[in-house]
């Protein structure tokens, strides 16, 4: 169910949608955070409202999506309302900012807010220059972007190194997950001997490539070294140590790598590629900051361009 509401306030959108939930039968008490995603357009918009409702079936949430349109015209604020199928296991509110109100876009969001629930913001375009310091990311616990969305990603991803505050993470770090837990569950087998280099191969432009390389310099202390290879996907990383390397290498068309070690035989691993609404599930399951990522993200990557 839709509701179109044109020239509206957020007041007036608030009362609406209760009037919605109570003509539906459509409770709010089982919704665990607000989740606000910014939006420079509709096409984008539409694509994060559909990951969204993936990621709301294993966290039920609203979804309070704020587009706020370029080019001349009054300041006017338009809504949409979608509850039950066409919002999946949450309720979303699209709004629609013109004028001086995209200026205000903090001040239209928070009547809509659950109350004393947790606050996620999330930019699935080109993210801003500081999120913390965002009017959106402002009133948000956790700030989530994806710099893979940017012009220039890798500029993008050092520009959110120098603004990080506590609570800002980044899609490209969840893409890496599986990679960094089997890389950290092999290190920890027996000879449990010293790494003394790393190298990781992939697209030296893709912004998750960096950021693992960046977790391996800051947690291991070694030389890391990327090796350019024209694949979207890590395809392999190497840990060097003196009775030989630590290999986990995987073809891009493939969702299983293999593990190798010396003296061992290769091990089969299920390694899948991570869709957005994988990676926006992982970052909602935990709404504290993530300190890994931004050790990884102002330490890690500052040594790694430095070498």
């Amino acid at each position: 169910m839709t509701v179109t509401m044109s020239g509206t306030t957020s007041a007036a959108v608030s009362t609406r949608l209760v009037e919605v939930r109570e003509a539906t039968g459509i409770s709010a008490l089982g919704r665990v955070l607000t989740l606000i995603i910014v939006a420079t357009d509709n096409d984008v918009a539409e694509r994060a409202i559909q990951s969204a409702k993936v990621a709301s079936r294993e966290h039920p949430c609203r979804i309070i999506v704020m587009v706020s349109e370029d080019g001349p015209g009054n300041t006017r604020l338009d809504a949409e309302i979608r509850v039950g199928g066409d919002a999946g296991a949450s309720e979303v509110i699209v709004l629609h900012a013109r004028g001086r109100a995209r200026q205000a876009s903090d001040a239209i969001v928070v009547p809509l807010l659950l109350p004393d629930a947790p606050v996620v913001a999330w930019w699935p375009g080109t993210p801003p220059r500081d999120p913390a310091g965002d009017p959106i990311g402002a009133i948000a616990q956790r700030r989530i972007t994806d710099v893979s969305s940017a012009p220039d990603p890798l500029a993008a991803l050092h520009r959110l190194g120098r603004a990080y505050s506590p609570g800002d993470t980044d899609l490209a770090w969840s893409r890496v997950t599986l990679w960094r837990g089997l890389l950290a569950a092999a290190v920890n087998e027996p000879p449990h001997e010293a790494i003394t280099a790393a190298t990781v191969t992939g697209t030296s432009s893709k912004p998750w490539v960096h950021l693992l390389a960046g977790w391996l310099a800051e947690r291991l202390g070694v030389p890391v070294q990327l090796a350019a290879k024209a694949r979207e996907v890590i395809t392999t990383v190497e840990l060097a140590r003196p009775s030989g390397p630590i290999m986990l290498r995987r073809t891009p068309a493939s969702s299983v790598a293999f593990l190798t070690r010396p003296g061992r035989p290769d091990q089969r691993i299920n390694l899948p590629l991570r869709s957005v609404q994988d990676c926006l599930i992982e970052e909602l399951r935990s709404l504290h900051p993530d300190q890994t990522y931004g050790r990884a993200l102002t330490r890690g990557l500052p040594v790694l361009e430095e070498r």
